[in-house]
């Protein structure tokens, strides 16, 4: 039985796939800015040469994460799709709802006053309002079209009843453009990141640069696995029931 570095070290299991398995792990991708949710579905060799990173010491660290058990709460790939779609929106779908004011409303003030002498400021408060536009347009179209629609799909299983026909000409290609739009909002979170120089505060600023900087970087952290649940977990999860409703 291959042991789970020598699992690691085949260029088939994913960086979604692992994040999947144990959620745990996505705190050392984060350690190494290695995308497991819009690059969820590149290797881990392949990730780990891209960043110049040494992938044995990457392993290494991934599998001592084993030796402690994981948390049941958290294996939100053993979860139907009709419950982690509801999970989405109450806990992912809330907290931006609850934070895209508040960061617009910090990142606005720390532009205005600190964007004389801190440029990256002004460019930074741009960047999350174009953010806030399309997160808030995209959280409608899940609520709206695409998560009652997986609902059905959950349901018909259940039931053995035979779905309505889709409300998409084709489910595939919808959610490519749901992944599509998760990739435009992780692009524009990667620019503030760059720009902001990974969070680091300039020396002459404010508590309340303090506090921008703290936000965007949580929220980020919570995007993060927002998109990884979706991309790899419920819209794959949800084309194998469609699947087998057309079967």
């Amino acid at each position: 039985m291959d042991s789970v570095v020598d699992r690691y070290s085949k260029d088939i299991i994913t960086v979604g796939q692992i994040v999947t398995e144990d959620p745990r792990k996505a705190e050392i991708f984060r350690k190494y800015d290695i995308d497991f949710c819009c690059g969820g579905k590149q290797p881990l060799a392949q990730a780990c040469r891209e960043k110049g990173l040494d992938v044995t010491k990457v392993q290494e660290e991934l599998t001592s994460i084993d030796s402690s058990p994981a948390d049941r709460q958290q294996q939100y790939d053993q979860w139907q799709v009709d419950f982690l779609a509801d999970y989405i929106v109450n806990v992912h779908h809330s907290y931006l709802r609850e934070n895209i004011p508040l960061i617009l409303e910090l990142s606005d003030k720390i532009g205005r006053v600190h964007g004389e002498n801190h440029p990256e400021a002004i460019e930074i408060a741009r960047l999350f309002a174009e953010a806030a536009v399309d997160l808030q347009q995209h959280l409608v179209k899940e609520e709206q079209e695409l998560f009652p629609y997986i609902k059905k799909l959950q349901q018909a299983a259940q039931s053995g009843e035979d779905i309505n026909k889709s409300p998409y000409a084709s489910a595939t290609e919808k959610l490519l453009t749901y992944e599509e739009e998760h990739e435009e909002v992780g692009g524009i979170l990667k620019q503030i990141r760059l720009l902001s120089n990974n969070f680091k505060l300039p020396d002459d600023v404010c508590n309340t640069y303090r506090v921008t900087y703290a936000k965007l970087d949580e929220f980020e952290q919570d995007i993060h696995q927002h998109i990884h649940l979706e991309n790899n977990i419920l819209f794959p999860g949800a084309l194998d029931l469609e699947r087998h409703s057309q079967s």
